[in-house]
């Protein structure tokens, strides 16, 4: 929303962060108690209430619309045996289910992540019947332009998993994922033998640039770099997030380069390489590095295949989008809070 479409004096309203932050809870808390949604307890609901009287936010009666009609949103995912994609748009529907009284409708879309043609024609296509858009996004002067052009004509667009620099999109739901590579730089050098090593790092695309997959790059290479310089990037792979792909490519490189010692797959495919390490008899002593917490990558951090998994949870991410896409509608001068999904490490000994 513009600064020219908020009401006098509405801007001077706390944030719902702010909220959270001076009651000592979740952002999702505060968000629960103000569209009276279950599962909070009384004395954390007085509390919540008793600070927005405190900080002069009114009660919740008083800031929110009365829903006119029932919202319909558009959420765009890339298609493929990418199993997080399966799993957010799983959790996309449980968190659009939640919202109380039935008030939103959800249609799911799933395309070629790979076309930012065809991303551009889906989005302007979908755009004149909805009432949000969320995108797994690609850095792309088409993308761009479209999405500018439907924010300012007043529909919110939340970039999902990947953002868009320079755009007029609503907000972001994703990790930092510069952060996300650092650490897995982190637990590369950590967990890697002392001495020098040979590092394969896998890719979703090369020759497009998906920031998701630009800044973990950028950051896992300037954590080597800077900390663990002994350690060299040998092979930069493309998999095209296909598992199937991913395991031709890993399992081809091993059978070349025996002396490979670690791997870092900044994108989907982690059962591509974790049958090609067993196939070739290279888990035990190949330090594998991945994200995403799904059927595979759990059990191969079981069987000890898999060494780390950086989490981005979606069914936080799928929540928090549905929530800002809501919250856009239904509470006047709604100041949209940018703080990023927290990055969550999981080994063999803490999975849930």
């Amino acid at each position: 929303m513009s600064k020219s479409a908020t009401p006098s004096g509405i801007s001077k309203r706390p944030r719902i962060s702010d909220i959270a932050r001076a009651a000592g809870v979740s952002v999702a808390t505060v968000d629960r108690v103000l569209h009276g949604r279950p599962g909070v307890k009384k004395q954390t609901t007085d509390l919540i209430q008793s600070t927005m009287d405190r900080l002069a936010y009114g009660t919740p009666a008083s800031h929110l619309r009365t829903p006119q009609r029932k919202l319909k949103f558009d959420v765009i995912l890339p298609v493929g045996p990418n199993s997080f994609m399966d799993m957010l748009a799983d959790e996309l529907r449980l968190a659009s289910d939640a919202i109380p009284n039935a008030g939103v409708t959800l249609n799911l879309h799933r395309i070629d992540r790979f076309d930012p043609q065809v991303l551009t024609d889906y989005v302007r296509r979908i755009a004149p019947e909805t009432d949000g858009i969320a995108v797994v996004a690609v850095e792309n002067p088409m993308v761009r332009e479209a999405i500018n052009e439907i924010a300012s004509a007043g529909i919110p667009v939340v970039t999902l998993v990947s953002d868009l620099s320079s755009s007029r999109r609503l907000s972001y739901v994703g990790l930092d994922n510069r952060a996300a590579g650092r650490t897995a730089g982190h637990l590369m050098g950590r967990l890697m033998p002392p001495g020098a090593g040979k590092v394969i790092l896998l890719a979703g695309s090369l020759g497009l640039n998906y920031r998701d997959h630009e800044e973990r790059e950028m950051g896992f290479q300037r954590v080597l770099k800077e900390q663990f310089p002994a350690l060299q990037i040998i092979e930069r792979l493309e998999s095209h997030d296909d598992y199937q792909e991913t395991y031709r490519q890993i399992k081809s490189i091993l059978e070349r380069d025996p002396d490979i010692t670690g791997i870092y797959n900044i994108s989907a495919g982690n059962r591509g390489v974790g049958a090609a390490l067993e196939e070739t008899g290279f888990a035990d002593r190949i330090v594998f590095i991945g994200h995403e917490l799904t059927t595979y990558s759990r059990q191969y951090l079981i069987n000890g295949t898999m060494d780390a998994v950086i989490d981005q949870s979606p069914s936080r991410e799928a929540e928090r989008t549905i929530n800002i896409l809501y919250n856009f509608h239904q509470i006047s001068g709604f100041v949209i809070p940018h703080e990023p999904i927290p990055i969550q490490i999981f080994v063999s000994e803490n999975l849930p």
